[in-house]
């Protein structure tokens, strides 16, 4: 009988596998394909490397490519966008993976969706070591911060890991890029949320976000301030009531969270990290039921004005801002 799939992480022990890289993340899938590609040169540094399309492999070509070279002890043979592999190479290239040779690794590249899963699901029946590329949940992306960054040899404040994912957004490779920035730059001190601050907020995520922050936090001068110069500096008015809309969305829902929910659990009802839940749990004390209510309909009320409801959007805006504020203050006074 075949052999069970298994998940594997790449480069280990791959001499002698087939590798399935499954998944649309490309920096992930880049990774793994050079993890393997490093793991046999490192077993043989004069292994051959074959880098093709699956569009362009026969049955013949695949055998030629497997078969033991005069030249190099070990092989490396890569196969992108397996969607695209000839219906009459689909048996050659199963059977293979039934029974690789020993000093072969081949690694197969398949961006996940429906075209080519046929393929896919037989590969998995036939025992290959998959490496998952899934694009992580919005929630996850401060994990996979902080882990780029131990990765780098740095340290990173929970607080900063979210906030660099507010400022950058959710770009794997843009993401990945920022945190060697960082801790090159930090110099071996743990990565703070005000150190992400000077490098990153120019961007226009952060400059929503911070309005935001502070119009929830009843700062309304502030708040205004970094409003005006977030518009100047040529921030999409839409930006902003998302930002409002995201945090005052998130208070709303962990007031009206059940009661004795854990910290992860909560994490997972409302969408957030749960570090998050600690600010936002924070935040709500200085809030009643009818302050929420009222910010809620301020901001859909501004969101509509900046789409296309009204002529000045800068004015829904700081009104918006005013509203959220004022909701706020009023229900901390009572």
């Amino acid at each position: 009988m075949p052999k069970k799939s298994t998940q594997a992480a790449p480069g280990d022990g791959v001499l002698g596998t087939v590798t399935l890289v499954l998944g649309p993340e490309e920096l992930l899938a880049e990774r793994a394909v050079a993890g393997t590609v490093r793991a046999v040169r490192a077993a043989d540094t004069d292994a051959d490397v074959t880098d093709l399309e699956a569009s362009n492999l026969t049955a013949g070509g695949l055998a030629e490519l497997t078969s033991p070279s005069l030249f190099a002890s070990a092989r490396a043979v890569v196969v992108r966008n397996l969607d695209g592999l000839p219906a009459d190479s689909v048996d050659a290239l199963v059977g293979y993976a039934r029974s690789p040779q020993p000093d072969v690794a081949a690694v197969l590249v398949h961006r996940g969706g429906q075209k080519g899963r046929g393929v896919v699901d037989k590969l998995r029946k036939a025992g290959v070591r998959v490496v998952a590329c899934e694009s992580p949940r919005s929630s996850e992306l401060p994990a996979f911060v902080a882990r780029e960054v131990r990765s780098a040899g740095g340290r990173i404040e929970q607080e900063a890991a979210q906030f660099l994912v507010e400022a950058v957004g959710r770009d794997l490779r843009s993401l990945a890029a920022a945190t060697s920035q960082l801790v090159s730059d930090t110099d071996g001190q743990s990565i703070t949320e005000s150190a992400v601050r000077r490098y990153f907020a120019g961007r226009a995520e952060v400059t929503s976000f911070a309005v935001a922050d502070a119009a929830i936090a009843g700062r309304t001068s502030y708040a205004l301030e970094q409003l005006r110069w977030a518009l100047r500096s040529g921030v999409a008015p839409v930006l902003v009531t998302s930002a409002l809309a995201s945090g005052v969305r998130g208070l709303a829902k962990l007031s009206g969270a059940r009661p004795g929910l854990g910290e992860a659990e909560l994490a997972r009802e409302i969408g957030v990290p749960p570090w998050k839940v600690r600010t936002l749990k924070g935040q709500l004390k200085a809030w009643t039921q009818e302050g929420l209510a009222s910010a809620l309909l301020a901001v859909a009320r501004a969101d509509a004005d900046v789409k296309g409801g009204a002529d000045d959007a800068e004015y829904a805006l700081e009104r918006a801002v005013l509203a959220v504020a004022s909701a706020r203050t009023s229900a901390h006074r009572r």
